[in-house]
């Protein structure tokens, strides 16, 4: 199979009609072998009634209901376990990413040879203070942190080699740093192409300001992943020697000093020095004792999905 469009979705049942016929136009003149996987990420809308009528006309799209809202991140991870073909592009499904960019990212991947290509919506119709100023500011701080100079890391129109999607893990909100994870695991080819964004036609955003604020506590958490996320004890280990160092550097001070300088002097337990001992021994161990359980969690470490399927429609049992 040559080409798998996955579309997450949430309370999105407006759009879903209009987006499939128009991703079936694109790719139906490309002449190529394809499937459209559209995820229901637990909507509480119309969605699910409106993916079964879809999916009865057509059976080159498949589909699957998750019990609940697990978040875009556990729906692309469940798209990307399913889809079969030989270049993945993933797209919102709120009209926002245009189904005519489709054939360009697709020839790019293979012509180029790229692991990723990610789109940049040079131009944006969301609201200046609330979406646009926060997107820059989130992008220059991911770009910086990952070294990956991307100018939009949180488009959802993005293709993929097979290889790339079947080599990650997605967990938490990860979806937005997917081109950060396939360099951690070698995949470095990595383009940007500018892509149409429009006005949303339906319903309104699913996410708020504080997704920004979780992107940044992301965005460390996965640096920190990247460098210490084989070898937690190389981070927590050193810092727990430098503390416990300083713990016995104090320690020695105030025992020396007591012993042969002011005998007659208050208690050492009245002393300042006394607790900045105290304190950074106890802290020091308590790091060295994250070190060793994340060293044991490491070692026994599975990738077990964090979604569960209710339903599905079209779907090879196989491939789940």
């Amino acid at each position: 199979m040559n080409l798998s469009i996955l579309i997450p979705a949430f309370n999105e049942s407006e759009s879903l009609n209009e987006l499939h016929q128009w991703i079936s136009n694109v790719i139906k003149k490309m002449n190529i072998v394809y499937e459209i996987i559209i995820i229901d990420d637990g909507s509480n809308d119309d969605s699910w009634s409106v993916i079964k009528r879809i999916t009865k006309k057509d059976n080159q799209t498949s589909a699957i209901r998750f019990s609940r809202n697990f978040g875009k991140s556990q729906a692309l991870h469940a798209g990307f376990s399913l889809s079969k073909g030989e270049v993945i592009i993933t797209l919102d499904a709120d009209l926002q990413d245009s189904p005519d960019e489709i054939s360009n990212l697709y020839n790019r991947i293979i012509t180029e040879n790229l692991d990723i290509i990610s789109g940049w919506k040079k131009r944006r119709y969301d609201s200046l203070i609330f979406k646009n100023i926060p997107s820059k500011i989130f992008n220059f701080a991911a770009r910086k942190a990952s070294g990956i100079n991307l100018n939009d890391f949180n488009s959802g129109l993005k293709a993929y080699k097979k290889e790339v999607v079947k080599s990650i893990e997605l967990y938490g909100e990860m979806h937005r740093y997917i081109p950060l994870l396939a360099a951690n695991k070698g995949f470095t080819k990595i383009g940007e192409q500018i892509v149409k964004h429009q006005k949303r036609k339906f319903g309104y955003s699913k996410f708020g300001f504080s997704r920004f604020i979780n992107g940044l506590l992301d965005l460390i958490t996965l640096i920190f992943l990247k460098k210490f996320g084989r070898r937690p004890m190389h981070f927590f280990g050193l810092w727990g020697i430098i503390l416990v160092f300083i713990g016995l550097v104090f320690s020695a001070y105030i025992g020396f000093d007591k012993l042969f300088f002011n005998k007659d002097s208050r208690m050492i337990a009245q002393r300042p020095e006394f607790y900045i001992a105290l304190a950074t021994m106890i802290l020091g161990g308590q790091l060295f004792v994250a070190g060793f359980l994340g060293e044991l969690i490491n070692g026994r470490h599975k990738n077990n999905n964090q979604y569960s399927i209710s339903e599905s429609i079209n779907v090879d049992e196989n491939s789940r």
